[in-house]
């Protein structure tokens, strides 16, 4: 990608460091210092990246996989910067419990408890389906460690006795925990205000805890209680704390101190200031450079939740004839850090540019006989301006629009920097399989049976009527069509 680029974008001020030789400099919103700073990895062209992972315990669901689109873009950035990324997402199969007040039930045994299977079985039930959506996505899994918590036991058990040796760490009934008070720089990330904390505000206070703050490192079992995941430790059989999984696994993978964390919005009071904590206890150095985390998602207008029934998984998505990729065109509609807002109407309307830019693509310029042309360097300085300015994909994609209407950029330029643009978005539309998608037959066509179906079901969508709509797609499917829904109507392909 970055070859092409030297032979038509000049050099900017003479630098040779990655990333600044073509485009823009790279620059972050740094939740540690609250503004937005040039990207400077420690070691460049290397960048060490954690993105905090799924819990196990069920299926994500799209503000899940929200998270998964942000972090395949930012790495895609880098690499298209000339950084060399090293990148884990960890698998939380132990130790995460229902609240942040480390009580309640671990997830993962309540979740096998509800659905009569082993914890294990439903971690790797759940991390299979976690991995075909990130597959629909178009995220590369093969360039990302995907750690399990469980198989890291051995070096949480020895953060946890290093921080006991050096004074951060005690023992109550319950477990081990960590003295927030020892750590002078606690609450730091999001300028958290400690002194506003009250008991039963953001955590429970156990009586014995010396600190309202004070978080576990190591959860002990009940006694009298046979969890499926135990393990025997210095202080008794128990199990991690959630926030000392990630620690380790970074020490163990990435290194002491990395360059990128990410996450949610939701992780930064709690999770990542106790990760901080316990990590630069240990090291007395900076954990992570550059923290960056995204804000929520809402579903129409409603806070994602199972209690109000109305939780989205990507596969509803594909189930009513949307393409996962359209999810993650909408997902990069808007900014990263701003609150988006997810509705039926806004994803098909996705869809429909989706399958715009498809054909544009393969009908418009398939033909393009010079497919070795070079980029428009314009649209390249435009595009990669946006995305050089804290990830503004939304920005990118109205370049990317632009170009696609621009009657003075020559078909051979505008293919090339189509597929430029598609490497870093990670649509697929000009991906060879995404030419199938497009192979739309005329309704005319069609066998009277598949005619009156797709009738039928154009009413029963109209009114709104999901259910027998998508019970209609499966007779339709059943005679050997496929059916994809748009703001254009129903699309019928062959199988």
């Amino acid at each position: 990608m970055i070859a092409f680029l030297k032979k038509i974008l000049p050099a900017r001020g003479g630098s040779k460091k990655a990333g600044e030789a073509r485009f823009a400099p790279l620059r972050f919103f740094n939740t540690m210092s609250g503004a937005v700073e040039v990207f400077e990895p420690m070691k460049p062209p290397r960048v060490l990246m954690y993105n905090c992972g799924p819990t196990v315990y069920d299926e994500q669901h799209i503000g899940n996989m929200f998270s998964q689109v942000f972090t395949n873009t930012l790495r895609r950035v880098l690499s298209a910067w000339g950084y060399e990324v090293r990148q884990v997402v960890n698998i939380t199969d132990v130790g995460h419990l229902v609240s942040d007040a480390d009580e309640g039930e671990d997830k993962m045994e309540a979740s096998a408890r509800k659905k009569g299977l082993t914890a294990q079985q439903i971690a790797q039930q759940i991390t299979e389906i976690y991995f075909k959506d990130l597959d629909a996505l178009g995220i590369d899994r093969s360039a990302i460690q995907f750690p399990r918590a469980t198989e890291y036991i051995g070096e949480q058990i020895a953060l946890v006795k290093a921080l006991e040796e050096k004074g951060y760490a005690y023992r109550i009934t319950d477990g081990v925990y960590f003295d927030t008070k020892k750590f002078p720089g606690y609450g730091r990330l999001g300028n958290i205000n400690l002194a506003g904390l009250e008991a039963g505000a953001r955590v429970e206070d156990t009586g014995e805890k010396k600190n309202i703050t004070d978080f576990a490192l190591w959860k002990l079992s009940k006694p009298g209680e046979k969890r499926q995941q135990e393990w025997d430790s210095p202080w008794g059989v128990g199990f991690p704390g959630w926030h000392i999984e990630c620690t380790a696994m970074i020490f163990k993978l990435l290194g002491r101190q990395i360059d990128i964390h990410t996450g949610g919005i939701e992780h930064i009071p709690v999770h990542h200031n106790n990760e901080i904590a316990q990590a630069e206890s240990i090291t007395g150095k900076r954990y992570a450079k550059y923290w960056m985390h995204h804000a929520h998602i809402t579903i129409e207008g409603k806070k994602i939740s199972k209690s109000l029934g109305n939780t989205v998984y990507l596969h509803n998505i594909a189930d009513r004839g949307y393409s996962p990729r359209a999810f993650r065109l909408w997902a990069l509609g808007g900014h990263y850090r701003t609150p988006m807002n997810f509705t039926w109407d806004a994803i098909e309307g996705a869809n429909t540019a989706l399958l715009k830019l498809t054909r544009f693509f393969f009908e418009e310029l398939g033909k393009v006989s010079d497919t070795a042309a070079l980029p428009d360097p314009v649209f390249i300085r435009h595009f990669t301006d946006a995305l050089a300015d804290d990830l503004n994909t939304s920005q990118a994609i109205a370049r990317m629009w632009e170009l696609v209407k621009d009657e003075t950029t020559a078909a051979p330029a505008k293919r090339a920097s189509l597929i430029f643009a598609d490497k870093i978005l990670g649509l697929g539309f000009t991906e060879a399989g995404a030419a199938k998608k497009i192979a739309v037959i005329e309704t005319s066509d069609l066998p009277e049976a598949v005619q009156a179906l797709i009738r039928e079901r154009a009413e029963a969508r109209e009114s709104k009527d999901y259910a027998k709509s998508d019970e209609l797609r499966a007779k339709i499917e059943a005679l050997g069509f496929t059916v994809k829904d748009s703001a254009e109507g129903q699309q019928i392909t062959k199988k």
